[in-house]
């Protein structure tokens, strides 16, 4: 409950604008009691970002077991993910904020991320190859060059207002990646 209401008034304010205080008040609780369970701001948005991070992570991988192509597979992991880190504003925070680099646990949940990111795309691409559907030598280099890709556009794409550009520009990055490593 606490991470919830935390995690509302971080997307709203930002890290450096909430304070305890407002937690404390939102959540309906005395200071002492956020700081029974926190030791510090820091904490709770660690938490919140993990949150984030987990619930990122199983929405992707829930979907990805419904499907059995490995192209649809991708299609779906890069759509799903470009679009819901859009979404997740603290977790998207924490992870482009040069503000948060002075944090050690927002690097550990970024090689976190970036490693499971890596490693679920370089089973795609695995499975594609073994399907006879993708032509790629290295696996996880391409997972590796796909994830600083999305990384790469997420701004350009976040940038943009309305989200029928946005479905626009995520169906041509898609293709666009596609037209590379499908097999003809």
């Amino acid at each position: 409950m606490i991470i919830d209401i935390a995690r509302n008034i971080f997307s709203h304010f930002g890290f450096k604008k909430t304070t305890m205080e407002e937690i404390a008040q939102a959540s309906r609780k005395g200071k002492s009691s956020i700081y029974y369970y926190f030791s510090s701001k820091e904490d709770i948005f660690k938490a919140v970002v993990e949150k984030e991070a987990d619930e990122l992570l199983q929405e992707i991988t829930a979907g990805l077991e419904k499907i059995e192509d490995p192209v649809e597979k991708l299609k779906f992991y890069i759509s799903t993910r470009m679009k819901r880190i859009k979404q997740l504003k603290n977790f998207y925070t924490a992870l482009k904020s040069d503000y948060f680099n002075k944090l050690e646990f927002i690097e550990e949940i970024r090689k976190k991320y970036d490693y499971n990111e890596v490693k679920i795309i370089t089973s795609i691409l695995q499975k594609g190859i073994d399907d006879g559907k993708f032509s790629i030598e290295n696996p996880h280099q391409s997972a590796v060059a796909i994830v600083t890709a999305m990384k790469g556009l997420e701004i350009p794409l976040f940038i943009s207002k309305g989200n029928s550009n946005f479905e626009d520009r995520m169906n041509n990055l898609v293709n666009y990646l596609f037209y590379g490593i499908v097999k003809r």
